[in-house]
Parts: C-alpha cells; sequence; structure tokens
C-alpha cells in the first residue's frame, strides 16, 4: 500500500461517518434505462434475428437457437467480471466504466450478427447445408460469444452498483423498478420494431423470390432493406439509454467503500479466494440449482414463440414482434405490484411458489391457443403467463440479494447470473432442440411446439422442490465465517 492510499486508508473512518446520501425516487427510474436497454437488445435477438432465421431463411431451429444462445455460454465470464469490478475500479469507478465500455461493444456487434445472418442465409439458399454454410453459422456463434462476453462486462458490475448504492429499506423497491424497466424496454421495443418492421415487403408473398433450383425462398435483399435500419437505430438508442442511466450515480450514491471491509486490500481478494467464499454455504448450490432449473424453464419458449405465431397463428414478422408486447405488460405489472405489495405479504419464498405455479398454468394455456389457432387467447395467455414471470422474478431477485454478501457483491451477483445466464442459454438450445424433435415425432406442428411449452410447465414444478429447501439465515452465517477467513487469509 503506498503513502497516498494509506493516507485515504487512514482518512475512511472519519469520512464514513458522513451519511451517504439515499437514492431517490428520480435516480431509481433513471438506472432502470440500462435495464430498458437490455430488454430492446433481448427482443432483438430473440424476437427478430431468432424468427428471421428460422421463418424467413429456414435455418434449422437447432442451430440457430444454439448460435444465438452462445452469447450465455461465456457467463462464467460474469463472476470474473464481477470480481474484477469489486476489486480493480478503471478510471476510479467500480462500476460505472464497466459497465459503459461493454454496453458499446454489444451494441455493436449486434449490428454484425446481422450482417452475418444475412451471408449464412444466402449461403443457405445457393448451396443448402454445405461447409460454407456451417462456416458462417460457426462465424455468427463467434459474434454471439463475443456479444456475450460484453453483455456480462456490463450487466454484472450494474446489478453490483444496486447493491452498492441501495441499503435493506430501499433495495426492494429498487429492485423492482429497475427489473420493471427491462420489461418497459421490451415492450418499447417491440412496438417500434413492429413499427419499423411493419412494411407490405416484409410480410407472406411479398418478400418471396428463387434460388437457383427454383424453390421459392425469402428475399433476403429485400429483408437487409428493411431490417438493417432497425439494427442501427436501436442499438445506438441502447447506448444513449446506458449512458443516461450510469453517469454520476456511483460516484454519489455508492456505500462500497463504507461497507467493504475489502477497501484498499484488493490483493486479498483472487478470484480464487472469492469462489471459496461462494462455495463455504452450500445453500449456494442450492440457490444456484434453483435458478437454473427455474430461469430454463422460463425461458425455453424464448427460441419458439415468434416462429410459433408465424407458423402455428399465420403472423408476419412485425405481428409476432408484437407478441412481446402482453407478455412485457403482464411482466411489468407483476415487478411492480410484487416489489410494493406482495412480497411484504407474502415473502419472498411464497412469492416465487406462486410465481411458479402461474407460470406452469399459463403455458399449457399457450399450448391450447394453438389448437385453435386462436391469436387473441395466446395473446391473453401471454399476459397471464407475464405476470407470473413479474411475480417470479421480482421475489427470486429479492431472494437473491439476500444471498449476497456485501464485501463481495461482485462475484456473489456473478454467480447469480452465471446460473441464470447458463439457464438462458440452455433454455435457447433446448428450445430449439426439443422443437426439432416435435417436427419429427408430429406432423401438427401445435404439438411439436406443445412439446415445448409442457416441458416448461413440468420444469416450474421441480423449481418450487427446489426453493423449498433454500435457507437464507444459514447461508449468510457460513459466508460471513468465509469472510472472515479470507481476511485472516486462512482460506485456500
Amino acid at each position: 500500500m503506498n503513502n497516498h492510499n494509506l493516507s485515504n486508508f487512514l482518512s475512511q473512518p472519519s469520512m464514513s461517518k458522513k451519511p451517504m446520501p439515499k437514492i431517490n425516487l428520480f435516480t431509481m427510474f433513471r438506472l432502470g434505462l440500462f435495464q430498458m436497454g437490455l430488454g430492446i437488445m433481448s427482443l432483438l435477438t430473440l424476437g427478430v434475428l431468432n424468427r428471421v432465421m428460422i421463418d424467413e431463411l429456414n435455418v434449422l431451429p437447432l442451430i440457430a437457437a444454439t448460435a444465438i444462445s452462445m452469447h450465455q455460454f461465456v457467463s462464467p465470464a460474469r463472476v470474473w467480471f464481477g470480481q474484477m469490478s469489486d476489486t480493480k475500479p478503471i478510471f476510479g469507478t467500480h462500476r460505472s466504466n464497466y459497465v459503459i465500455m461493454g454496453t458499446a461493444v454489444f451494441t455493436t456487434l449486434a449490428f454484425v450478427a446481422l450482417q452475418v445472418i444475412w451471408r449464412l442465409g444466402a449461403s443457405l439458399q445457393a448451396n443448402g447445408w454445405n461447409f460454407t454454410t456451417y462456416a458462417w453459422a460457426a462465424v455468427l456463434a463467434l459474434v454471439f460469444t463475443l456479444y456475450g462476453l460484453a453483455l456480462s462486462a456490463s450487466s454484472t458490475p450494474f446489478a453490483a452498483m444496486l447493491v452498492d448504492i441501495s441499503d435493506e429499506d430501499n433495495r426492494s423497491q429498487l429492485v423492482a423498478i429497475v427489473w420493471s424497466m427491462l420489461m418497459v424496454g421490451i415492450v418499447v421495443g417491440a412496438i417500434i420494431s413492429s413499427k419499423l418492421l411493419e412494411v407490405p415487403e416484409l410480410c407472406g408473398a411479398a418478400i418471396l423470390t428463387y434460388n437457383p433450383a427454383g424453390e421459392k425462398v425469402a428475399n433476403i435483399p429485400q429483408l437487409q432493406a428493411t431490417i438493417n435500419p432497425v439494427f442501427m437505430i436501436m442499438p445506438a438508442l441502447v447506448f444513449g439509454l446506458s449512458l443516461v442511466a450510469i453517469l454520476g450515480v456511483e460516484k454519489k450514491y455508492s456505500r462500497f467503500s463504507s461497507r467493504s471491509t475489502m477497501v484498499e486490500r484488493e490483493d486479498q481478494i483472487t478470484l480464487g479466494k472469492a469462489i471459496g467464499i461462494l462455495r463455504a454455504s452450500r445453500q449456494t448450490g442450492l440457490f444456484f440449482s434453483f435458478l437454473l432449473v427455474m430461469s430454463i424453464s422460463l425461458f425455453m419458449q424464448d427460441a419458439v414463440m415468434e416462429p410459433y405465431g408465424g407458423e402455428v397463428f399465420g403472423m408476419c414478422i412485425s405481428e409476432t414482434t408484437k407478441l412481446n408486447v402482453p407478455f412485457g405488460m403482464g411482466t411489468l405489472f407483476g415487478i411492480g405490484f410484487t416489489g410494493f405489495l406482495i412480497l411484504p405479504r407474502l415473502g419472498k419464498k411464497n412469492t416465487v411458489k406462486y410465481g411458479c405455479l402461474g407460470a406452469a398454468v399459463a403455458l399449457v394455456l399457450i399450448m391450447m391457443s394453438g389448437f385453435t389457432a386462436n391469436a387473441g387467447l395466446l395473446k391473453g395467455s401471454l399476459l397471464v403467463f407475464g405476470l407470473s414471470s413479474g411475480i417470479l422474478t421480482a421475489g427470486a431477485t429479492s431472494l437473491m440479494l439476500d444471498l449476497t454478501a456485501a464485501e463481495t457483491a461482485g462475484t456473489f451477483i456473478g454467480a447469480w447470473g452465471l446460473a441464470q445466464a447458463i439457464a438462458r442459454g440452455l433454455a435457447t438450445v433446448f428450445g430449439g432442440a426439443v422443437l426439432n424433435l416435435g417436427k419429427i415425432l408430429f406432423t401438427s406442428p401445435v404439438m411439436a411446439y406443445g412439446t415445448v411449452f409442457i416441458l416448461q410447465s413440468l420444469g416450474m414444478l421441480v423449481a418450487i422442490w427446489l426453493l423449498q429447501r433454500v435457507n437464507v439465515r444459514e447461508f449468510q452465517e457460513n459466508a460471513k465465517k468465509a469472510i472472515a477467513l479470507v481476511m485472516e487469509g486462512e482460506l485456500d
């Protein structure tokens, strides 16, 4: 520790006596703009890119889903980025500059991914599934891998910052508002994107042409002309939102330096020791398992919902994009009501339990709507599914923050982010794989897609069983002991 750092360290007690300002409602909503941007990007990748690949370009669902899911499979990097933000500030901030730099990279890579998809589609139309086509699929997977690393570098420090700037009495409200804004992003993104994509040239026979073999295929230049601008406008908007959300907040509100026993001693918390703290309680593994199963069960339909609307209900791209509106609105209401009304009354574990049950019922209704091709029933079912997802998300996120130690918040948030991200990746692949299998087993598209929804519903019941075994008090006691051992240098 140099003299400058020593001086700072010695002056810390007097500084910590000054009361830190409490985060206000306006700043909570402002922070939510970052999550709003993530919602928009999620819509673009899973709502637009996935639909275009499967329905318009006829890419096999498993290949399309696997390529996109690569951004989730690099999620172990979340633990590393979380630990880095705990211990290695960039230009004087522990969280903010990680968020801004990561956002700049992933918004750029979204446009790059779209350009690779056009090359993949052109190769498939001209040559079928040959070496070149598979090579373009591999390049797409690589782009999404880099996209995932950039996403990890921004979203994990952001979530850790929420812990840094909040207190016990306002954390649940902050979580409710910030995660609500994620759904606002999905809804706003769906509305704006559907308007940008709602052109006659982008639906039905209007987008068809012929390949060298004389077969009808999608007119890729026509698709490019309409979709490319969307992937320039929306990511630029997302980057702008992140700047507005982040700038100045950490400097004004962060309690990181006054809370953490690691301040000015970051050399003591290596990644290995941080993982040692994670492993100190069996509750960490139980909660990790619960998040994994719950998230897989919640998100398997991500890879198939827009293609479901296109194939079973005959919807255009702009119409399937708007399927995110009832889901997003339901989730928004679910998160909002949960943070302020349901959580204080039912408690965190019961809130999550009822959210899982509601989601299981809604998934069965989504499948039933396909038998009549009733778009109204589908949208109503998505509203119920969104409401249940909101209740579940708010409850699980609040529980997650209880299972987080302040001294290594970035590392713990990284671990929970890892569970969710692995689950999102597996969910996307499983969704595509089960749909592929369903199409082999059943001639009816409804039955093929319904296989995905039924498996999700069953998974929710397994998640409830795991949830019953989670004990917050046991976790907190074990984590405190592990952190004390780290500070004494006794934990391997």
